[in-house]
């Protein structure tokens, strides 16, 4: 999803009148980082979590709002972050469809209130992770068994072999298998929002065209865009363009 939010970046900005250059294969984090310090590019999608973690290893935030908060304390000089958006891509708890209407299920909390025994999915890892049976069950009461499914999670879920699955919150799937993806509330996995990372230097009126971008990018937008490209296989800067008509800033 990276490429196509650079991409819609980078229309916005062109639609307002700004000269953009795009460089989609400077590399990762490690170069990139030096790359905004030093004014060689000037924008790159990040996500907040992730990010925070990279400057900041021992950090305890974990919701959205402290986490965004924590990581522009932890920016070092030169860089900064504008608005963040609702859109993420993070851990996340996801049911079936038919399971959420049965049960009423919203937020990861409700799942309290199932009948039944609740059998947990994911990569083997997780039954070890601060977010895995032990967290669901300190965090928001929730007793679960775990089952390590790995790369057949998804297909496990739909099954009915499993009723939680642990899927990125971004990832297709979540759409075209009609998964619910429960709230998380008291922060049990660390937020991860989409975030536009910037030189020190970006100037306001760019940024303001880039916050309006982040505003309008929902987490069910940012599976839907990734559904265009590994699904539709569409090109980013088609869906680029599509999206920004759709949301009303092209």
């Amino acid at each position: 999803s990276n490429e196509i939010i650079a991409e819609i970046y980078a229309q916005a900005l062109e639609g307002a009148g700004f000269t953009v250059e795009r460089k989609f294969s400077i590399g990762q984090r490690d170069a990139i980082i030096p790359s905004l310090q030093d004014g060689t590019i000037q924008l790159t999608p990040e996500y907040t979590g992730n990010l925070l973690q990279f400057f900041d290893k021992e950090t305890t935030a974990t919701t959205s709002d402290d986490v965004y908060a924590a990581l522009k304390d932890a920016l070092p000089d030169g860089l900064a972050v504008l608005d963040q958006s609702p859109a993420t891509d993070q851990d996340s708890y996801n049911v079936t469809a038919e399971f959420a209407a049965k049960y009423k299920l919203n937020a990861i909390g409700d799942l309290a209130n199932v009948d039944g025994p609740l059998v947990l999915g994911g990569a083997p890892e997780l039954e070890e992770r601060p977010y895995g049976p032990s967290g669901l069950k300190d965090k928001y009461g929730v007793d679960v068994q775990f089952q390590a499914t790995g790369d057949t999670t998804v297909d496990e879920l739909v099954a009915g072999n499993i009723q939680i699955a642990n899927v990125y919150s971004a990832d297709p799937r979540i759409e075209t298998q009609d998964l619910v993806t429960l709230t998380d509330p008291d922060g049990l996995f660390l937020a991860s929002n989409v975030v536009p990372l910037v030189n020190g230097d970006f100037a306001d009126d760019a940024a303001a065209v880039i916050n309006d971008v982040s505003a309008a990018l929902s987490p069910e937008g940012l599976v839907a865009l990734n559904v265009q490209s590994t699904v539709d296989q569409r090109s980013s800067a088609d869906i680029a363009t599509d999206w920004l008509a759709e949301n009303g800033l092209g």
